[in-house]
């Protein structure tokens, strides 16, 4: 391989690696919402959040780029007070790819925690457990298998992200330019055939790989939890 293709493969990764970091502690918590029977606003938040997977990941893409933009409100804040910023880069990527995979990670957890026998919470409260005693003894615990499924499902996933990426960060070469951007890279350049195959090999490779290692760590911590 070449060094722009053991580039692309690195950056692509760095950035799946990167989303599913971010995109975790907040599908933990929309998660634990949604599966909340009596939650004020349920369906509504529900939508919100499986919305991306009905959008076309360009408009994804165009609506970080108005939020997140130098312009943009959330941009312009960010650049201002703290000196980031995430349009063109590969943080910016990594953003991208995390809104796109976030409702497989929230899902995931979400069908964990409803498999989860609420009179275990109920027990540890009558016991004189606190709120937070009790998610991180009983519910964290028991919600593994989905939190670990989501996360390497949505890794997975994160490595075959186009249309949010290459609208959002743009396609820069050891920048924002992951697999899927050189793969269409070498699709559009004269005798990249070849260069096209190798990476669409790798690219399914690495899927079949993110998914079987889902289904493993799935069955593993069910079978160490006992369920």
């Amino acid at each position: 391989m070449t060094a722009a293709e053991l580039d692309a493969i690195r950056l692509s990764l760095s950035v799946a690696l990167r989303s599913v970091l971010f995109g975790l502690p907040f599908a933990i918590a929309v998660a634990w919402l949604l599966a909340r029977p009596r939650l004020r606003g349920k369906m509504l938040l529900d939508v919100l959040v499986h919305l991306p997977l009905v959008l076309p990941p360009v408009v994804v893409g165009y609506l970080l780029l108005v939020l997140f933009g130098v312009r943009g409100p959330l941009g312009r804040w960010l650049d201002e007070y703290f000196g980031i910023q995430l349009v063109f880069t590969s943080s910016g990527a990594a953003l991208a790819t995390a809104v796109m995979s976030f409702p497989l990670v929230v899902r995931a957890i979400r069908l964990s925690l409803e498999g989860i026998d609420p009179g275990l919470e109920d027990a540890a409260r009558t016991l004189g457990a606190g709120p937070w005693d009790r998610f991180f003894t009983i519910t964290l615990p028991l919600m593994l298998p989905g939190v670990l499924a989501g996360s390497v499902i949505a890794f997975a996933a994160g490595l075959g992200e186009f249309g949010a990426v290459i609208t959002f960060a743009s396609n820069i070469p050891g920048e924002t330019r992951t697999l899927p951007l050189a793969l269409y890279t070498a699709l559009q350049t004269p005798g990249g055939d070849a260069l096209a195959a190798r990476l669409a090999t790798v690219s399914i490779l690495l899927g079949l790989l993110g998914l079987l290692t889902a289904e493993w760590l799935a069955r593993r911590v069910r079978r160490i939890l006992g369920r």
